[in-house]
């Protein structure tokens, strides 16, 4: 008998849980918990008696402290004479036209920002050792300041990290105990502004993270996990010194679960949309989960290694609203949990939630398995009024909402696809989250996407993939390899040093290092190029054979990024990056055998539902009473207690093996 594995997803509206015992899946969910996360999660398991377990948590709360300001007081200290890199940065604006752009402040404040007479130069060779007398001063100045984190970032530390290591030493024997991260630790590598950026970052969401952290491990034990934005889980401990690694650690777990579901169901080629209360955020996953050390979120850089995620301000909550021009504009605001959509009752902001009671994709009795009612007159009140400044009808004002936002999604869906050189017609849509559902085939529609897989479980797809995460740790190292030095000596020597410091690190905290599985990856450019592409490391003894292979990998991944490869030129190594896993257990879902088409044992009656074809007679259907085989057309619904699934009008449904739910384009047009 297996130990039990519960996923832990907080969302801004509601808390997922999902249970993993003996390789059958089980869920539960409830409302969140905005002004104290841990709360909802300290509700949902007390309500699921789960017993004995080890938990996996995809934690917002790194997130919410960066994007809120909310973070600790932090200090940052480097090279003297480059206390302000923070605020120069890049010339590169986010907004090229918009001439009152206003960057994000610098996380560390100029009065904590400190310089320390000290140098390493380009080889890691000192040129000048660090001043005793000015780390003295330093001290004294931060225990003055009352700061709750410290963040040091030498110049070259990358190289030689013993300056850092010093202050290190030096700083933990500070009365007030800050919080503390130096960047040879987080992020050994080249450029030293996302460098500075990304250990800033860790040491403002830091004492936050901890707090939390430490609670949660009272409460739940030492089994605990957490989900990090890359798509893997460290434990409670690393995560708590790293916590800059779990900045996207829900939506990593949507990530998780879509791609091992829709790849059991034979589907490996997605595009994952999650759709929750708040916001979307999709995935491009071509055969494998795609991966970045070049995010930023909210303004400041984070090299750390995140799953490819674009996140648009569209969500189940998200308030529509009539701009200055007379123009319907929904979200990025959103009414979260607390008050939420108006027909919540606690509220009286409409969204997009609202717009879908109204048009009838929702049902007011039945709103999480009947546990939450609906206020369907409240919403169709607030949006009548809502139609009266635009001069619509209430349908076509709740129509238009939900046309809105489909086009903001829309618009992310194309970025990660076309923008990026990929064809969205060769891809399947995974929709998850409480609404993703509910827009999908409107969606594919607009992209040209030939098909939809409705997971089984949709609503809590994101806290089933934290669940089944496997355990992963990043490390990466600069090394600026080029022509003669790329050899298969000198990549030996080098990953071969971190996989030692890897496994010791993971054996103390004890993780089985022996049975992890380590991966190579190589940062490659072009010789002087500003920027890189990473590619797997070839498994070649002959130098002839490496560098070939090394340049061919690149060229491809040239060519599929930017259109274009200059196959004359020469190609260089940036950074090594060593992946170490341990595979967990998944969910073992047998094949069901195909019966008949016929889904009338699952209709529940018909209701009238508004379509952009009009008011349409509408099948009403339990998700859980469709077996494999049965064929849904549309227009239809399907309730279950985390979502519902709209099948519009030229759409039809099949479930296959698996459960899932495979929606396409009719093959027999409606009448």
């Amino acid at each position: 008998m297996t130990r039990t594995i519960i996923g832990i997803d907080v969302g801004g509206t509601f808390t997922d849980i999902a249970i993993l015992k003996d390789g059958v899946l089980s869920i539960h969910k409830l409302p969140s918990t905005p002004a104290d996360p841990s709360e909802g999660v300290r509700r949902g398991i007390s309500e699921i008696d789960a017993g004995e377990a080890d938990y996996v948590h995809g934690s917002t709360v790194a997130t919410n402290a960066l994007l809120e300001g909310k973070g600790g007081r932090t200090a940052l200290v480097t090279t003297l004479g480059f206390e302000d890199v923070l605020e120069i940065g890049r010339q590169s604006r986010s907004d090229l036209y918009d001439l009152d752009l206003d960057r994000a402040p610098a996380l560390a404040p100029w009065e904590l920002r400190f310089g320390l007479p000290e140098r390493v130069d380009y080889t890691g060779a000192i040129l000048e050792d660090l001043n005793p007398a000015a780390v003295d001063t330093l001290l004294a100045l931060l225990q003055d300041a009352e700061v709750d984190g410290v963040a040091v970032s030498f110049l070259f530390s990358f190289l030689n990290s013993l300056h850092e290591d010093k202050l290190l030493s030096a700083l933990r024997g500070l009365p007030n105990s800050p919080f503390i991260s130096i960047s040879s630790q987080v992020i050994p590598e080249f450029r030293e502004y996302e460098r500075t950026s990304t250990v800033v970052v860790n040491s403002y969401v830091g004492p936050v993270m901890a707090r939390y952290l430490g609670e949660l491990e009272k409460s739940l034990g030492s089994g605990l996990r957490i989900m990090q934005s890359s798509g893997g889980s460290i434990t409670a401990r690393l995560a708590a010194e790293q916590p800059v690694r779990t900045i996207l650690s829900g939506p990593a777990g949507g990530v998780v679960g879509a791609f091992h579901t829709g790849r059991q169901a034979g589907y490996p080629d997605i595009i994952t949309l999650d759709m929750g209360g708040t916001s979307t955020d999709v995935s491009l996953c071509p055969g494998q989960i795609k991966e970045t050390t070049s995010a930023n979120l909210g303004g400041y850089p984070i090299s750390v290694p995140m799953i490819e995620i674009h996140t648009v301000g569209a969500g189940g909550g998200s308030i529509a609203r009539v701009d200055a021009g007379g123009a319907l504009v929904v979200g990025p605001e959103s009414a979260g949990a607390d008050p939420g959509p108006a027909c919540y009752g606690r509220g009286d902001q409409i969204t997009v939630t609202d717009a879908n009671l109204v048009l009838g994709r929702l049902r007011p009795a039945q709103f999480l398995g009947g546990r939450l009612a609906l206020d369907e007159n409240r919403s169709a009140r607030l949006i009548g009024e809502l139609a009266g400044r635009i001069g619509s009808s209430v349908e076509e004002t709740a129509l238009g909402i939900v046309r809105v936002v489909n086009a903001n999604m829309e618009r992310a869906i194309r970025t990660i696809s076309l923008e990026r050189g990929y064809d969205p017609r060769r891809f399947t849509l995974i929709p998850f989250g409480g609404a993703g559902p509910m827009h999908s085939c409107e969606l594919a529609q607009e992209l040209g996407i030939p098909r939809v897989l409705i997971p089984t479980h949709p609503g809590i797809l994101s806290a089933l993939g934290v669940a089944i995460a496997d355990v992963v740790k990043d490390y990466s190292r600069t090394v600026m390899l080029r022509g003669e030095e790329i050899n298969q000596v000198r990549l030996e020597e080098e990953f071969h040093g971190m996989e030692g410091q890897a496994r010791g690190e993971l054996g103390q905290e004890g993780l089985p290092a022996e049975r992890m599985a380590a991966r190579r990856f190589l940062d490659a450019r072009y010789v002087g190029q500003s920027f890189e592409l990473t590619i797997d490391c070839p498994d070649t003894s002959r130098r002839g054979d490496l560098q070939r292979s090394i340049a061919n990998s690149f060229y491809r991944a040239h060519m599929q990024r930017f259109g274009y490869a200059d196959r004359t030129e020469a190609v260089e190594i940036v950074n090594l990056r060593l992946k170490l896993e341990l595979e967990m257990e998944k969910p073992q879902v047998l094949p069901q055998e195909v019966g008949h088409a016929d889904p009338s044992d699952a209709l529940l009656e018909e209701a009238l539902v508004t379509f952009r074809e009009g008011r349409l007679a509408t099948g009403l259907y339990s998700r859980e009473g469709l077996t494999c085989g049965n064929r849904v057309v549309g227009p239809a619904l399907l309730l279950q207690l985390d979502t519902t699934i709209v099948v519009p009008p030229t759409w039809e449904g099949t479930v296959d093996p698996y459960g899932n739910l495979i929606l396409e384009p009719a093959r027999i047009p409606q009448q």
